[in-house]
Formats: C-alpha cells, structure tokens, sequence
C-alpha cells in the first residue's frame, strides 16, 4: 500500500504521518509512507487543503486530521 501525506512544514501533517505509520503497524500492514512537501506535486492532486492523504494515487483526504477510526479503515481496505 503506497501511501502519501500531502502537507507543508505543519505540525498536523506530522501527526498525520505518525498515526498512519502507528496504525499500520497495529493492524500488521505493510505501507510504503512518503510525506510530499512540493506544492506543484499537491496541487496537482487537487487538494487545495492540507494536510492530505493519498492511497495508491487516491486522494481520501484532505484538510485537518482524519479520526483514528478513519485511518483503520483505510488501512484494512
């Protein structure tokens, strides 16, 4: 599962990526985690809020910190 967090220098987008990374490892997930800081590559995935998360090219997210219970979800797919 290719997973990317779309966001500045913000402490959300970090937070963001340790509860992805936290829960993947709770539920035996294998991801490959990359955080995009470009503003272009962002733009180019139509989120105009961040932080952002996108699942093997699927924006899921976008704007503020998704619940705890969002990220499972996603995560079991």
């Amino acid at each position: 599962m290719d997973i990317k967090v779309l966001g500045g220098c913000c402490g959300n987008c970090d937070t963001v990526m340790k509860m992805v990374a936290d829960k993947a490892a709770d539920l035996g997930v294998t991801v490959s985690l990359e955080k995009v800081t470009d503003m272009g590559a962002i733009l180019g995935y139509g989120v105009m809020s961040t932080p952002g998360v996108v699942i093997d090219g699927k924006v899921v997210h976008a704007g503020g910190i998704p619940k705890t219970a969002q990220v499972e979800a996603w995560l079991k797919g």
